[in-house]
């Protein structure tokens, strides 16, 4: 592991693995990479807040900076919850939750396992009806990023799985559909 790889292991080991993406970055992995890098300054996690800027100063020896604004502000840990009287099951919401924290199915109603949500707002844009609203949610657990990051890394291997079958399904459809006119001409003029 290189020096830089090293510190970026720290330095996510610190964050709240969230994946909100609220400080400009896809999760909080690219987050720490950058950085580690020296690409972005410590103060752009707002689900870490003050506590997580304090812990990333010690960690690399740099001040304390405030929270940045721009990425959000610092909250009691919310949840996100659904209005199953107005939600239409649609399944929107299910895609970008990014620890698979939201269960359903297309037509049918979706609930949020609240001790999966990280709170991370990204259910809250898809959803066409705004039936999905952010409530306080329990004070987390000691190993909550820790367990964050498993539920984050699951629904990447799951994503991956579905993604590469997919592609196995359109390569044996291919490989078995009948050859285009244009094919079947070239290959007879050769």
């Amino acid at each position: 592991m290189s020096d830089a790889s090293g510190l970026a292991a720290r330095i996510d080991a610190l964050l709240p693995q969230t994946q909100c993406t609220r400080c400009g970055f896809t999760g909080c992995s690219p987050y720490a990479a950058a950085i580690a890098n020296g690409e972005a300054p410590i103060n752009q996690c707002p689900p870490g807040g003050s506590a997580t800027i304090r812990a990333l100063a010690a960690l690399l020896g740099r001040p304390v900076l405030a929270l940045n604004p721009r990425n959000g502000t610092e909250a009691p840990p919310r949840v996100a919850w659904i209005d199953e009287a107005r939600c239409i099951g649609c399944a929107r919401c299910l895609a970008p939750c990014p620890v698979d924290a939201i269960v359903g199915a297309a037509k049918f109603m979706h609930t949020v396992l609240r001790e999966r949500c990280t709170g991370c707002e990204l259910c809250l844009p898809p959803c066409p009806v705004d039936c999905i609203l952010l409530v306080d949610g329990p004070p987390p657990a000691a190993d909550q990023p820790s367990l964050n990051r498993s539920r984050y890394e699951a629904h990447n291997a799951r994503r991956a799985d579905q993604a590469a079958l997919r592609q196995r399904e359109l390569d044996a459809k291919k490989a078995s559909a009948p050859r285009s006119t244009v094919e079947t001409a070239s290959i007879r003029q050769t």
